[in-house]
């Protein structure tokens, strides 16, 4: 939806364009967007660590198709769990852990086996999901930072355009088409940062606060298989983390 939700500003403001008499043609400068483009992605370069930016790039993904975790499945696969330990031990999980597709629980579940102490196991799971969250912040970073570098080189371009036109005083006939080219740099960085780079970045922040209450209920519910819980004790837990409407998927 988010890809949709760009499409639909797009089309907006030419759509005004056009119902004000404008030419969408006269919105297409080619150095205006190498200069939002080039510019913007320069400060991103000086700000982040190149494996930031690649991860940032990577998550693309997510635009079209961003990540849902399976809270009803989750919830299901732990009660099985737990009642596969009661009934048979902790070992018995062993045959189990190759098939699970989270790394989370794999990982959890695979210290439950090797006799990981109860304390212990939940410091490391929690270790590991401060520092996945850590990475998806760092990445939504890089998308708030081109929404706030992106206007100012708008402006940047502006002024580099207005700096031309002046020099078309002596040409009245060209000085007004210079003039309205040089705003068109301030309009694509005003439009990529509140259409696209900040909405993308808070979506971003959205995406990753719900792995995050997934990860903490598949910890919760661990913890709750290697203290040798009953399976209706870690349904109550795990029910508090269930989306509304009792839904698998958000």
């Amino acid at each position: 939806m988010s890809l949709l939700g760009f499409l639909i500003a797009v089309v907006a403001v030419i759509t005004a364009n056009i119902i004000e008499g404008g030419n969408p043609l006269a919105l297409i400068d080619i150095p205006a967007f190498f200069i939002i483009c080039g510019a913007t992605l320069g400060a991103m370069f000086v700000q982040f660590p190149m494996g930031v930016l690649v991860g940032a790039v990577k998550e693309l993904k997510w635009m079209v198709a961003p990540p849902k975790p399976d809270f009803l499945a989750q919830q299901e696969l732990l009660e099985n769990m737990a009642q596969t330990a009661r009934q048979q031990g902790l070992l018995a999980l062993e045959n189990q852990v190759a098939t699970i597709d989270d790394e989370l629980t794999k990982h959890g579940l695979q210290m439950i086996v090797d006799g990981v102490d109860k304390e212990q196991l939940v410091e490391l799971l929690e270790k590991e999901v401060e520092m996945n969250e850590y990475e998806l912040e760092q990445r939504a970073k890089v998308f708030e930072a081109a929404g706030g570098y992106a206007p100012c080189m708008g402006i940047v371009g502006a002024v580099l355009g207005l700096i031309h036109a002046m020099g078309l005083l002596d040409q009245p006939e060209l000085l007004g088409p210079a003039i309205g080219v040089a705003f068109i740099a301030t309009i694509y960085g005003v439009m990529s940062a509140n259409t696209l780079f900040l909405p993308l970045g808070n979506r971003y922040k959205a995406c990753n606060h719900e792995l995050l209450k997934f990860q903490t209920m598949t910890i919760e519910g661990l913890l709750s298989i290697a203290s040798g819980e009953n399976t209706m004790q870690l349904k109550r837990r795990l029910e508090a983390y269930l989306p509304k409407g009792g839904k698998g998927k958000e």
